[in-house]
């Protein structure tokens, strides 16, 4: 089973209002998905992001957001720049392509060689 997991690309502190408590500590913090298996790693191209207050430890949603937070969040999001989009595979994928590849190549040289003909 897959499991997901975000990682931190980015983070900002704003000097923006807080719309809940109304201080000036908010942390921008944008995210990049990445799905973990047993047989590969891969680095999606979604970017989240999640707006807090360090003050009060609430979540600005975007229907609280004021035109200045808007501002800056646009700011930012320009600079932010997410890993490539990749599949990398594990040590396990490769060991079970190599043995695939041994056991076809071996199945492949009796067969040329006639050692099935009897069997067939």
């Amino acid at each position: 089973m897959a499991k997901e997991q975000l990682d931190i690309i980015k983070e900002a502190d704003l000097t923006n209002n807080c719309p809940e408590c109304f201080n000036q500590e908010l942390k921008l913090t944008f995210y990049q998905k990445h799905v973990i298996s047993k047989f590969y790693n891969k680095t999606t191209g979604e970017v989240s992001q999640d707006i807090r207050c360090v003050t009060c430890g609430s979540v600005i949603y975007p229907v609280s957001w004021t035109e200045d937070i808007e501002r800056s969040f646009e700011y930012f999001q320009k600079m932010v720049v997410p890993q490539p989009k990749r599949i990398k595979l594990t040590q396990l994928s490769f060991v079970l392509i190599f043995l695939f590849l041994t056991i076809s190549a071996a199945l492949f040289y009796l067969y040329f060689t006639g050692v099935f003909k009897d069997v067939i």
